[in-house]
Formats: C-alpha cells, structure tokens, sequence
C-alpha cells in the first residue's frame, strides 16, 4: 500500500473539530489553503523518506500556521534601540489627542472637503492652513504625503527645465537613496551646485545666476554634519540675493520643527518660522519626524506660489486623507499652547524624558529580565547609555539615557543573536540593539504605563539553556 495514501483528505481534516473552531475564526477559504498546504508538505517529505505524520500533528500544522497568518504585518513594538525617531519603528509616536482625532474621523463622515459655513465645495488644505500660518508666520500653506514629495512638487512647479543653485556641501542624501540631485532631474530641474563641500560663499551663488535660473535653494543638512573649516551663506543673504534678481528662494528644512527646542535643553534645529522671517519664499518639512505628528509633507510660504503649487496636477497624486489630516489638525492645535507642549506631545516627552527617570525605570524592569534569563549563562545590568534623536535629527547630539545590558559569560556561543531573535519573537516584539559584546535595551522610549505589559510577556521567551562545554 503506498504510503502516501494514508494522509488523510482535506475534507476529512476539516470535519475535525479544532480545525471547526478555525474555521469559526479565520473562515473556510483560509483554512482549506493551509491544510492543502500542509498535506503538500508533507507528501514531499514522504517522497525524501519522511514518515507520515499523525494526523494530530497535521492539526497542530495548520493551528500554528493559522495563528501566525493572523498578526497583523503592522505590529506595534517596544521600541527599546535607543533611536527615539526611529524610521523603520514608524518615526514619531502619535499623542493622544491626534489618536482620538484619527479615531472619530475614521468612524464618521467629516468635512474633508465640504465648507459647512458655506454649505458647498471646499478645499482640504482648510483643515490645516490657517494654523500652518499661524505657527510658521506663512501667508499661504499646503499639504502633501511626505517631504519628500514636497520638495518634488516644490521643484516641478517652480523649476522645470530651469536650474536651482544649491551648495555642493548640501546635496544630501536621506533614507531610502533619496538624494538631492536625482529628485532634481526627476521634477524636471536642473541641478546648478555651487562653492566646496565645506565652503561656500555668496559670491558663487551671484555668480551662477544666468537666464535660465529659476531659483536658489538651501537644504538643510539634518542627517549629517561638516565642522572645522567651514562656511555656509546666511538665509537672509540668500532671500536678499534671489529677490534682487527676482528669484524665489526656497529652504527644505527636512526634518522640522515648529518650536525652539532649546527651550527644553534640546539643541537648536531651525523652524519654518526662522526661515520665513530670514525671507524665504517657500519652506518645506516633515510632520513625523520632530514635529511629532503623522508622516506628512508641507510647504509654507508665499501665497501666490502656494497657489501654482496646488494648480499642479501632480498635487492631486500626493495629497493626503482625512485620517492623516485629522491627526495633524490636533497635533499643530498642541502648539498653540507651548507652555504645555513637553506633557501633551509624545515626541517631546521621549526626547525630555531625565536620565534619572530612566535608570528608575531599568531598576524596576532588571528582576523580570533577569529570571526570564535565568536559564542562560548571561548577566544583566543596568548600564548608562546615549540615545539619538534619529530620523535624520539632530545627528551629532545624543541624549543621556539608561537601559539594560545582556552580556555573555565567557564565550557567548551566539547566545546574544538568539536572545534578540527571541525577543523579537514575542507577542509585541521587543527590538534592542547588539553592540560592543552586549544585548543593549534604552529604556527612554518605555513609558512607565507599559512596563507590567513589557516585563509580563517576558516569561514568554522560549530560550534553550546555554549548553555547556
């Protein structure tokens, strides 16, 4: 009798009853695939000599691939790397207030573009634009899906097939290969770099200014830093100068914020405002990064070019939902009120969070860390650390931190690399950093209000003891 036909059929597997309660949860479709898949491999185990497995272990197959085929592939994440705005985490933690704004709009219809004072057609930029004004001093604003995309449509509109002066020393490149020069050619402009890596001058600026110039451009290095030997052209120069030959100039301050963030002991990072005042035409910025709010792209700035920008049918294919405006309405009404700012922003809250407070919170986390380990040949304490800002942030500065460190005893027989795997493997995965010898896990990013949920699923690591040698 060939071996083969002793697997039991698809129908007959969904007759059993745990397979029944799958069905219940997942549906019929769902099912019947992972059982035929499951009968499929095991028929080509057979055939390289395999045995047949019991049927028992055909269910078990199908309940642990039912179950991982349910999470969600976007999951939330303790966020323990010690990189605050983390790209591949998502960037900026939403605050509650953008949440519950996020929520009702998704649960409603709302006025997205519906002028209720009016009763007719409005404009979604409304949502947002006479706050935009308010918190950056800009006559006109609009909103795109990322920033990204507004130096895209910035450059499109204003510049296509004309020249853009930029300095040699800030043709950045960001996450992802997007550089500078390629979303030049991409929109259509061309690319007029001016000065060295480290020095330009307004001279050369003047000097490039020909015909066929259609503006000057300053991009904000946020990613990285030149220091020693260096000089870079004031903004208010350059507004003087790009007005004198009729010229917009135009700042992409990339990451962005709307605030003085000194104010909380943070280093200074330009704002749309500075930019505004210095006399720049248009500014553009990111809403994920230190702004705190969803992944959004504006541009602020002088009414007449906010109007060509928005006449451009490519503004259409970047605009954003109600649900990405809902968020961004509440978070830029949180900035009207600053003096409470750094309780009611989230962003803000892990960036100002004291050192102090953070070693407190290793202290309570260390027990459960270290009996869920008990088995390994670890040891785990509490060790001062610095935390990055990240996203492109601030990249030179680093915030004094703490957090726990996992280190092997004697040699680590790669016992860091299955500690990080299985951290990751748990039902809200834990990520952490390995560095230097040792599993490092930054606490600034916990808040308090999550730590039984992190320390409790801790016993859930499944982590063979350290074998010995």
């Amino acid at each position: 009798m060939n071996a083969l036909s002793r697997l039991p059929s698809v129908s007959h597997l969904l007759a059993h009853s745990r397979i029944e309660s799958l069905i219940d949860s997942h549906g019929r479709a769902v099912v019947t695939g992972l059982i035929r898949d499951q009968l499929a491999g095991a028929r080509e185990a057979a055939r390289n000599g395999a045995g047949i497995p019991d049927e028992s272990l055909l269910i078990d197959g199908v309940c642990t691939a039912a179950g991982k085929q349910a999470l969600p592939r976007l999951r939330p994440v303790f966020n323990l790397t010690g990189t605050v705005l983390h790209t591949n985490l998502g960037r900026a933690s939403l605050p509650e207030e953008a949440i519950t704004a996020l929520v009702e709009a998704a649960r409603n219809p709302c006025a997205l573009e519906y002028d209720i004072e009016q009763g007719g057609r409005g404009d979604r930029d409304d949502v947002v634009e006479q706050l935009l004004c308010e918190l950056t001093g800009a006559e006109a604003a609009t909103v795109v899906n990322n920033n990204a995309a507004a130096v895209f449509l910035l450059l499109n509109t204003l510049a296509y097939k004309k020249k853009v002066v930029v300095s040699r020393g800030e043709l950045v490149e960001i996450g992802g290969a997007f550089r500078v020069p390629d979303i030049m050619k991409r929109a259509g402009a061309k690319l007029n770099e001016v000065g060295t890596t480290n020095r330009t001058h307004l001279k050369d600026f003047a000097a490039a200014i020909r015909p066929r110039t259609g503006m000057l451009m300053k991009v904000h290095t946020s990613n990285y830093a030149i220091e020693g030997f260096t000089h870079a052209v004031p903004e208010r120069e350059l507004a003087a100068l790009a007005h004198e030959h009729e010229l917009p100039f135009t700042v992409d301050l990339g990451s962005g914020t709307l605030t003085d963030l000194e104010r909380w002991g943070l280093p200074h990072e330009p704002t749309p405002r500075e930019s505004i005042e210095a006399g720049a035409d248009l500014v553009t910025f990111s809403g994920d990064k230190l702004l705190g709010g969803p992944q959004v792209g504006m541009l602020v700035g002088r009414r007449d070019l906010i109007a060509r920008i928005k006449q451009n049918p490519i503004k259409r294919a970047l605009r954003v939902g109600k649900l990405t405006l809902a968020s961004l309405e509440a978070v830029l009404r949180l900035y009207r009120d600053p003096d409470r700012l750094s309780q009611r922003l989230t962003t803000l809250q892990q960036l100002t969070r004291p050192e102090a407070g953070i070693r407190e919170a290793a202290q309570r986390v260390l027990p459960a860390l270290q009996s869920a380990l008990e088995t390994l040949e670890v040891d785990v304490e509490i060790v001062p650390l610095r935390s990055q800002i990240g996203s492109g942030s601030l990249p030179v500065d680093r915030l004094p931190s703490a957090g726990l460190a996992v280190r092997p005893r004697g040699r680590s027989s790669g016992v860091l690399n299955r500690l990080e795997a299985g951290l990751r493997s748990l039902s809200k995965p834990v990520v952490g950093r390995i560095e230097e010898g040792a599993l490092l896990l930054d606490l600034r990013c916990l808040p308090p209000e999550q730590e039984a949920d992190f320390t409790a699923q801790l016993a859930q690591l499944d982590l063979p003891p350290t074998p010995t040698r």
